[in-house]
């Protein structure tokens, strides 16, 4: 099942609609679940409350496989304040100065969100049973997450994280990362993201060093690209399976 909460982001400001997917029998079984942290939740479970009118499948891949709780914020969609917001660093996104606030949202998600969720719903709150996971810009978030408050977060899922427009930084931050034993993290991109070859190369090559730099700190890191995979949900929802299997071992 999947309910819904309003979320307070203290330090924006604003009310904030938070989808929570939860196993159907989670009152009555008497048991504790792993939490993920997600971005953009209105993307996840339903076709009606996603941008373009196609989510992630993530309600009726959790109910056939899937035994945790979701947690997923939806993103402010207003102009660019989405990418402000899923932003750990300042960079250019046509023409336009992105400032990025990605390093409060964390510290909100970690601080104040998660006790919410640790004290309202059935969680195990350890570091092993916490994920965190999203596309795009949340793939970004999810992939600086996982690295800064590796005291949390012991997996992650980035599926097309946006690495590009501020890649310098991005290796900066995972190359001072200090990396816990058991941490695992799912990077992906597709083939048809970019336009041509180039553009691929372009991907491949900083997904891959990233996936290294993970690598060389004892993080256990799944590169994968997407063959003929484009930036949508549809395609990220091919990628479920793959993904959190890698992840928790779900089949």
């Amino acid at each position: 099942m999947v309910e819904t909460f309003t979320a307070h982001i203290t330090p924006f400001g604003l009310d904030r609609t938070t989808f929570v997917y939860l196993p159907d029998d989670w009152q009555t079984s008497g048991r504790r679940y792993p939490v993920i942290y997600m971005f953009d939740g209105h993307n996840l479970f339903f076709d009606s409350t996603a941008t373009f009118g196609t989510c992630w499948g993530m309600k009726e891949y959790m109910d056939a496989h899937g035994d945790a709780i979701i947690v997923a914020p939806e993103c402010n969609h207003e102009g660019n304040a989405r990418l402000e917001e899923y932003s750990p660093y300042d960079f250019t996104w046509q023409e336009n100065a992105i400032h990025g606030r990605g390093k409060t949202y964390m510290d909100w998600m970690v601080n104040e969100l998660k006790p919410l969720v640790d004290a309202k719903y059935p969680t195990l709150p350890d570091r092993e049973h916490t994920a965190i996971g999203g596309s795009s810009m949340g793939g970004l978030m999810s992939l600086y997450g996982v690295a800064a408050y590796n005291d949390v977060f012991s997996r992650a899922a980035c599926l097309s994280p946006s690495v590009r427009f501020s890649f310098t930084a991005v290796k900066a931050d995972l190359r001072k990362a200090k990396i816990a034993p058991g941490t695992r993290v799912y990077i992906s991109w597709g083939e048809r993201e970019g336009k041509g070859r180039h553009a691929l190369a372009q991907y491949t090559a900083k997904a891959l060093e990233t996936a290294n730099l993970l690598t060389e700190r004892g993080a256990v890191v799944y590169p994968y690209c997407q063959l003929d995979g484009k930036h949508c949900e549809a395609d990220w929802n091919c990628q479920l399976a793959r993904c959190f299997k890698f992840l928790f071992g779900w089949r």
